[in-house]
């Protein structure tokens, strides 16, 4: 899998330049139906310990087949700005995909897709980047708002609107009573699609199952360089 070098802004002004230019390119069409091999992402960091990111590889009926890592020393980390995780994380991501023994078809991550202040969160940085479908499954609300109460059912899920009513994605009940997750589609993907996929993953708590596995290697890995 080819993975183009990924580019640190050297300022704030330049990295919300930057976001807001490759928001531009964000395709917001296609369906993940076809997609059986695919990479789920996640990252962990403390405080005095590089960041690490894995990237499990995934096979919808053979399940998990392959973890790649990636790590940046916390020198060479971007800073911490909300709304800016993308460049703190996507380049540990990267060579943690680089690290995979095929390339996935679709990517499934952690984090924001449009459902961001400039639409263009991790999920949809790293697909427009590798110009491949993507998806992203946050656990926390960065920028919009449920269209309405969210019931307490399994399978649920309300549109998440942004402040002048477009659609960024859905607030979404994995298990029942648990607490909802955010879903928006990244790239190449359209949004009842992102939602569709999200569904359709074996689900035993409340993260999708390649998501779950993906946060415990990122955890393990942390604990690793201890």
């Amino acid at each position: 899998m080819e993975i183009p070098p990924f580019p640190k802004p050297p300022s704030l002004e330049a990295a919300l330049a930057l976001q807001r230019q490759l928001a531009q390119g964000v395709v917001l069409e296609g369906s993940l139906e076809g997609v059986r091999l695919l990479a789920a992402l996640d990252a962990s960091h403390r405080r005095g310990r590089p960041l690490v990111a894995v990237a499990v590889l995934y096979h919808r009926e053979r399940g998990p087949l392959f973890v790649g890592k990636g790590l940046v020393p916390e020198e060479s980390l971007f800073p911490y700005i909300p709304g800016l995780l993308s460049f703190r994380e996507a380049p540990a991501y990267l060579e943690a995909l680089r690290a995979l023994p095929e390339a996935p078809e679709a990517l499934l991550v952690d984090g924001q897709g449009i459902a961001h202040p400039r639409g263009l969160g991790i999920a949809s940085h790293l697909g427009v980047h590798l110009n491949l479908p993507s998806v992203g499954v946050a656990k926390s609300l960065l920028f919009g708002r449920p269209a309405g109460p969210l019931p307490q059912a399994a399978g649920s899920a309300v549109p998440l609107l942004a402040p002048d009513g477009r659609p960024l994605g859905y607030a979404y009940r994995s298990r029942t009573g648990v607490k909802p997750l955010y879903v928006s589609p990244g790239h190449r993907v359209g949004l009842e699609a992102a939602l569709a996929f999200v569904r359709s993953l074996p689900t035993r708590y409340r993260l999708p199952e390649p998501l779950r596995l993906a946060h415990l290697e990122a955890g393990r890995a942390l604990r690793a360089l201890d």
